[in-house]
């Protein structure tokens, strides 16, 4: 999606969205993950990607009443072991979240398809099949979330900074991210991916730090950051947005206990149907909940 069309067809303006599984991230995001684009989820390790991520394939099974898209989830992982134990987790408070629109035989983990991949050749090759998978016909819930975990890790590893590894990984790149979107248009998918970040060196910062989409700068653990993969790969996503983490700060008294929790926040640092804004957000055993404050 790009400016342009929204000037020209309004209905892009009420593309369907996925909601996140939390009313409060849905504000922020105007309803949640839009489909018919790729959203990408930037962030550095233990900062929620994943757990928001594993979330999504539970919340896309959710009619469209309560702004689910009734749909099955393809979730493509890079970083080993799939963490299956949580996702467990997830499904039981999801199950018992939702237990009023869902059968008591339901099991949401039917409705996830796993694939674990390791370069991004292998990746490209997976979404070559995926259009056998969405033409499949289907008595309900129709794949219509594609979720990867994470891109970064694809390519960190896999290529040398010489001019032909370079101009293979951005080649990569807009192959990839070319077969996403027409994946997505065609068959109305929500994408999701997710990346890593690399901390931005003072000496280095205006050679290869180039501000992009709201923020100035990103933080993360007092640190400052930059997603990974730099320009080309940003050129390659419709929305983006950053999960930063920061010192733990004491939680409110509960009782006779007193924890320790590590702020977090949301912020959208672009995206053609959003504006500037964030939102602070916690992980419990039960998921990943805004709080407003």
């Amino acid at each position: 999606m790009i400016p342009q069309n929204l000037l020209r067809n309004p209905l892009a303006l009420t593309t369907q969205k996925c909601t996140v599984g939390c009313p409060i991230l849905d504000r922020c995001l105007s309803g949640g993950v839009p489909c018919n684009s790729i959203t990408e989820l930037v962030a550095e390790s233990a900062s929620g990607k994943t757990q928001l991520c594993l979330q999504l394939l539970l919340s896309a099974q959710l009619p469209t009443s309560l702004g689910g898209l009734a749909a099955s989830s393809l979730y493509i992982h890079s970083e080993f072991p799939f963490p299956s134990r949580r996702l467990h987790q997830l499904s039981q408070s999801f199950r018992s979240s939702y237990s009023h629109v869902l059968d008591s035989a339901y099991n949401p983990l039917d409705f996830v398809f796993v694939q674990g991949v390791q370069s991004a050749d292998e990746l490209f090759d997976v979404l070559l099949k995926t259009d056998s998978i969405l033409l499949r016909p289907r008595t309900q819930f129709p794949v219509r979330l594609i979720v990867i975990d994470s891109i970064a890790a694809l390519f960190r590893g896999e290529f040398e900074n010489t001019p032909l590894d370079l101009k293979r990984r951005s080649s990569l790149f807009f192959k990839i991210s070319g077969k996403l979107k027409s994946l997505a248009e065609r068959f109305g998918l929500a994408v999701v991916v997710t990346n890593q970040v690399v901390d931005v060196m003072e000496q280095t910062e205006g050679l290869n730090v180039l501000r992009i989409g709201n923020l100035e700068s990103l933080y993360s653990s007092g640190r400052r950051v930059c997603a990974a993969l730099g320009l080309a790969w940003a050129n390659c996503v419709n929305s983006r947005l950053f999960l930063s983490r920061n010192e733990e700060i004491p939680a409110e008294v509960t009782g006779d206990s007193v924890g320790r929790l590590t702020r977090r926040r949301l912020h959208v640092v672009f995206a053609p149907h959003l504006p500037e804004s964030s939102c602070e957000f916690v992980i419990s055993r039960e998921g990943v909940f805004g709080i407003e404050r």
